[in-house]
Order: C-alpha cells, then structure tokens, then sequence
C-alpha cells in the first residue's frame, strides 16, 4: 500500500535532515520536479541531488524543522518550514562566513501513488545573503552607452605613492568562462597581495568584460607576476585558446601625480598631505596619507 501524502513528505524531509540525495530523488516520481525561486526552472533527476549537495557543501549541518503541514484528499500538501544551518563551507564562489541562517519557506507538493510529482518551494532569496553579510545590488544590466556590474578592491594596507599601473581587460565567450575567469582573478590577487611593492587593485566586471587595474611602487615591482603562480597559468590558458574571446594587457607609468589631500582636524580645510604627521600651516597635525589607489 502506498504512503499516503503526509508520509511522502516526511520521507522527502527526513532525506534533507539526514543528507541523504538519493533519498531526496527516491520520493519523487520517475519525470517529477522541484523548483524554488533559486532554481532557474525546475529540476528533475539528478539535478535535484546536485542541488541539495551544493547546499550541504555550503552549510554542512543543514536542517529543516516542519513548523505545520496540511494535506487533501486530492494529493496536495502545503507545509511550512525554518531552515537553520551555519555557512562555514564556500557558497558562490566566496569563502565561508561562519555566519548561521534561519530561513522560513513554504512547500507546495503534489503527489500521487507514493511519489512526488511536482513541489514548488517558495521563500526570500535575498534572505540568505543578507544574513551572511552579503549585499544585495539590483540594477539594470545596461542602459543605453551605460553598462552596469560589479567591483571589487583589495589592498594590503600601503599608502605608497605608485611609480606603475598595469591594465588588464579579457571578454568572455560565455556566463561559463566568466566564472572561471573571476575564480582565477581572485586567485591571482591572493597572490599579488604578498608581493613586495605591490599596492592595490580595483577589478571590475561588466557583462563580458573582466577588467582589472593594479598600482605597484616601482615598474620593477610587478615583474614577479608574469613569472609564476596563477597568473601566468592564465596566461598561458588565453594564448592556447582555451578561454577568452579577446583582450588587452598595458603598463602605464604615471605623467602626473597631484598631491593627495586630507582634511584638517584643527582647521577643517582640504590640505596637501604625503609625510605622516605633517603640520597644517593652522598648527594641528594632519592624520596620515590616504592610500593613493
């Protein structure tokens, strides 16, 4: 006899609670899916496990507690739930938080002879990252000649005036190889932060276009780069045509640097600043220089 639908649901949750995606798959019918507003379209299958994996991966002790749960004679089955669990694997690409989630959802499932033909999960998507810490950015991918993205910087703390700028600009070919451009980037800024002479950088991605600019004290400087770690494996990736549609590479030397600016403690005004603890003409002594880049 098969379990009515109240049951198939459980078996469905207690697959969750115990990290079990096979079991997860077993409850559903042979063609039956689940979505939810992160799936981008129903899953079936294997897609489904790979899924509940890929949650398990980020927040290892993930597990969902059945608030309510109301089902018909017609097969349907509503429940409410609170997923609880800790971020301390990676999730999207970024490096685990240790932050914990309580997320509150409803499941919408119908279901027949024992199986699970469709379930339809419903809750906030920004929920999750916000609780991480995460921003949440909406904005338009372009408007007219304004194309629009994201931006990262990193610094290891220096105030040194650059004596060289490098230029860094790839377009991908596809969503795929962007990702695996921006997973290499972070790599090799990984490795630029330890470098002697290095600034900082600012990396920005626009669409297809990955574009990246750093400052180093000296041209000499930046040299160890071209010749070992992740860089040059990604260099090598884009001259044998694996990835990459296009790009450009420079160094620029600055023609001109103005004098970086702070603001005065004593007199409240904008003043010329590059030795720490230099007087203003008012007396009172200026905080130190910025970080140029």
């Amino acid at each position: 006899m098969p379990l009515n639908p109240a049951e198939v649901f459980q078996h469905y949750t207690d697959a969750w609670n115990r990290h079990d995606a096979s079991g997860i798959v077993s409850t559903f019918a042979e063609c039956g899916t689940y979505t939810d507003p992160t799936t981008a379209g129903p899953l079936a299958g294997a897609a489904i496990a790979a899924y509940a994996e890929s949650l398990w991966h980020a927040f290892p002790d993930l597990n969902f507690e059945t608030v309510s749960l109301t089902n018909n004679a017609q097969g349907l089955v509503s429940a409410e739930w609170l997923m609880k669990g800790t971020n301390t694997g990676p999730m999207m690409g970024l490096p685990p938080t240790g932050r914990s989630i309580a997320l509150a959802g409803a499941d919408f499932a119908r279901i027949e002879g024992g199986k699970i033909l469709s379930l339809q999960g419903y809750f906030d998507s920004d929920a999750v990252p916000r609780a991480l810490g995460l921003d949440i950015i909406v904005q338009p991918s372009a408007i007219g000649p304004f194309g629009f993205g994201t931006s990262v910087r990193a610094s290891n703390g220096s105030t040194a005036l650059p004596g060289a700028f490098s230029i860094t600009n790839f377009f991908a070919r596809n969503p795929e190889e962007a990702a695996v451009m921006k997973e290499s980037g972070r790599k090799i800024a990984m490795d630029m932060l330890t470098m002697p002479g290095f600034i900082s950088l600012v990396s920005v991605v626009v669409g297809d276009c990955l574009m990246t600019i750093t400052a180093w004290e000296t041209l000499d400087s930046m040299a160890p780069l071209m010749k070992q770690g992740e860089h040059r494996s990604m260099v090598s990736r884009y001259f044998t045509s694996e990835f990459g549609q296009g790009g450009m590479t420079g160094v620029w030397v600055p023609g001109r640097l103005n004098p970086r600016r702070v603001r005065c403690p004593g007199c409240d005004k904008m003043t010329p600043v590059e030795a720490p603890k230099q007087n203003c003409t008012c007396g009172a002594v200026l905080p130190d220089p910025l970080a140029y880049w």
